[in-house]
């Protein structure tokens, strides 16, 4: 590891944050310096301080103490990210003999500058405690890795010196910050003037007069570890399995809903049978060869690097291996005993926990890391994103117990009730939050012909009501480009592109397995992908005709059937949303192809809802109106059927979108919006229906179901 400081940068850092203060802007600069780091912090670890002076309303000079506050993450963290406290009457706590958490947490809220600011890191005290004016706490790889072993203590002893003193593990929270920082004292006292701390199987704590000494010493002491581990392998894996990557990713569409159908857990709501989580898949060369190692239970089953990781991870992954039958009834045998299996062992360990600190709320039994031999790592989440931190975490747990067990060791992490204590402390629960789920959170969908006028509105609403939204279209530039849109808007985890051509089964089907790969399965299909040709039946040619058949029939009996496979694989019911028209009620002279491929349609959902209501999967359509444009998209089908309805009503193109909208009882105007609020209702399971169509119309009376 190399030192990324750069004098321009910092000078550029003070001016950017020179409202702040330049100790606080320099201590901006080095932290995101450190969460730049995969191997130092992973999503919101560590933390970083600075001793500064604050001016109150009436000019006096308090001492200060800034230190990253809950919520921000130091890749990014602003001014706002470290809140800044009365570090003089910190510090005089550390007279006390004992402080509860919730006393801790209390007594550093109180000393805010800005009571609107986030809470306090929890190892506010132990930043507190220390004399230096600035401080970097991190989970280094490295550093775990020479901790986590038998001969840890003895290993960083000889490697950083008297220097660097090393602190038995202890819980974070005051006991800590009253224990290391007499640990630091008495190495002071001893005339060892340490530069830091190595809180054994927690991480490193180093310090410094600047925040350039701070951050280089940190950067010289984990490279310094870095190179030891480098230079002490004696062994190598060997690999156990050998299998095809496009054997490999297909056999993992066929697991990802498997696996995601069994991890759901069961409610009490029978609109809402199952909780599910939602998966991201990983198979880079370097997991894969760890997955098909035979030494992968000897690497991997065991506890996590640091206790911290508990609350994203669990205690351990679950390891499924491959049933002999690469079935899907085969795999769904394996992958069921397995999960059963893990909640065994995972309420056995909260049980003992219970047992020896007493009354907790027991979290679910569900995993958050799979491994499995040829196929990889899969995270798992209430959401992509949560999904992700696991799988990132999973990732660098992987590599250093692998880079542990290479140097000869043998991997020694906390005891389960250490990791009991870090998973179930409220401090650490609340990093999660709290908030109440949307009402379709933790669900998958997958719309055709997304990148269209009406496709973009249904993704956008979808992705407000908390759906994880696959854009399936035939232009995958277009449906990257709206993904980006909609990324920057709702982040990127939660939206994907995919290429689909509905009329053609191989593209649907891959375009399926890609969803499943990507997210773990689907709970919602909407087939939107449609076109439309007008002309009188005389002159429309057979071509044509079928053209609009493949697409607006054909297109969606593909989907209709390769949704619906992945959901019955999953076994947690769904929806599938036709986007119909209200053709099929009122049909259109000169609009034959069209009406005539979208009754199809609708019958197809009707059958479907027929067929797949023992599966718990709800088929429902949507009957619109004419749809001009959403935003600055206009409709693809409206931009090529337009001037021919135009003409067969004897108006100007530019006069349709009012036509339409007088036509109509209500005459309001029609948005794709409106189709997507449709699509939201279906999905939510407000009401018991399946086989039902509701128009958006704005209310035309010859288009009422009937």
């Amino acid at each position: 590891m190399k030192s990324n400081w750069s004098d321009a940068d910092a000078r550029a850092a003070i001016e950017e944050w020179s409202a702040a203060g330049e100790d606080v802007a320099l201590r901006v600069y080095t932290s995101r310096l450190i969460g730049a780091e995969a191997d130092l912090v992973l999503h919101g670890g560590g933390n970083t301080s600075v001793k500064t002076t604050f001016l109150d309303p009436l000019g006096t000079a308090i001492p200060a103490i800034h230190v990253k506050g809950s919520g921000w993450d130091l890749a990014t963290i602003e001014p706002a990210g470290l809140p800044g406290m009365d570090l003089e009457a910190l510090r005089r706590l550390r007279a006390l003999d004992a402080l509860s958490d919730e006393a801790m947490v209390n007594q550093q809220r109180i000393r805010l500058f800005d009571a609107g600011a986030p809470t306090p890191s929890v190892e506010t005290l132990l930043h507190s405690f220390l004399p230096a004016k600035f401080i970097d706490h991190s989970h280094a790889d490295a550093i775990l890795a020479l901790t986590n072993r038998p001969d840890g203590e003895m290993i960083v002893a000889d490697l950083f010196g008297p220097s660097c003193p090393r602190v038995p593990y202890v819980m974070p929270g005051f006991a800590l910050a009253k224990f290391a920082a007499a640990v630091a004292e008495e190495a002071t006292n001893s005339g060892n003037t340490p530069i830091g701390l190595v809180l054994l199987k927690h991480g490193l704590f180093t310090w410094g007069e600047t925040a350039r000494e701070s951050y280089e010493r940190h950067v010289e002491l984990v490279d310094r570890a870095e190179r030891w581990l480098a230079s002490s392998r004696r062994r190598s894996i060997r690999i156990e399995i050998t299998a095809d990557p496009a054997a490999a990713e297909a056999i993992a569409a066929l697991v990802a809903p498997i696996l995601r159908g069994r991890l759901a857990e069961a409610t009490t709501d029978t609109d809402r049978p199952f909780r599910r989580f939602v998966l991201d898949r990983r198979a880079t060369p370097e997991i894969l060869e760890i997955v098909n190692a035979a030494e992968l239970t000897e690497i991997t089953d065991s506890n996590p690097l640091t206790p911290d990781h508990t609350i994203r991870t669990k205690p351990r992954p679950l390891l499924i291996a491959p049933p002999a039958e690469r079935t899907a009834a085969g795999w769904t045998e394996a992958i069921s005993s397995a999960v059963e299996q893990f909640a065994v062992q995972y309420r056995t360990y909260v049980a003992a926990g219970i047992d020896a600190r007493g009354p907790k709320k027991p979290l679910d039994a569900v995993p958050r890391v799979v491994l499995i031999p040829g196929r990889g790592l899969f995270a798992v989440g209430a959401s992509r994103k949560e999904a992700r931190i696991a799988g990132d975490i999973a990732e660098h747990t992987l590599r250093t117990k692998r880079l542990s067990w290479e140097t000869g060791a043998v991997y020694e992490a906390l005891p389960d009730v250490d990791l009991f204590d870090l998973e179930y402390w409220s401090l650490e629960q609340a990093k999660l939050g709290k908030g109440a789920e949307k009402p379709l959170a933790r669900q998958v969908a997958a719309i055709t012909g997304a990148a269209g006028a009406i496709g973009r509105a249904i993704a956008a609403k979808l992705l407000e009501a908390g759906a994880h939204v696959a854009l399936l279209d035939l232009d995958l530039a277009a449906a990257d480009s709206l993904r980006a849109q909609l990324a920057a808007k709702f982040g990127g985890a939660v939206v994907e592109a995919i290429a689909c051509d509905v009329t053609d089964e191989a593209s649907t089907v891959a375009a399926f397995d890609e969803v499943c790969r990507r997210f773990g399965g689907v709970d919602l299909a909407v087939p939107n992908a449609g076109i439309a040709r007008s002309a009188p039946l005389a002159q429309l040619s057979t071509e044509e005709f079928r053209r609009v058949m493949e697409v607006n029939a054909t297109g969606v009996f593909l989907t209709i059937r390769e949704a619906a496979a992945r959901m019955r694989l999953q076994g947690t019911g769904g929806n599938i949303v036709v986007i119909s028209s209200k053709n099929v009620m009122a049909p259109g002279a000169e609009f034959g192809a069209y009406s005539a491929s979208k009754a199809a349609a609708a019958q197809l959902a009707k059958v479907a809802a027929l067929e797949l209501a023992k599966e718990g999967i709800r088929v429902n359509s949507i009957a619109p109106d004419a749809i001009f444009a959403t935003g600055e998209t206009p409709s693809g089908l409206w931009a090529a059927v337009g001037p021919d309805r135009a003409k067969a009503r004897g108006m100007a193109p530019e006069d349709l979108p009012d036509f339409y909208r007088r036509r109509s009882l209500l005459q309001v105007p029609l948005t794709g919006e409106h189709i997507g609020n449709a699509v939201v209702f279906f999905a939510s399971n407000l009401t018991p229906t399946t086989g039902a169509t509701l128009p958006v119309d704005g209310g035309l009376a010859e288009g009422f179901p009937r």
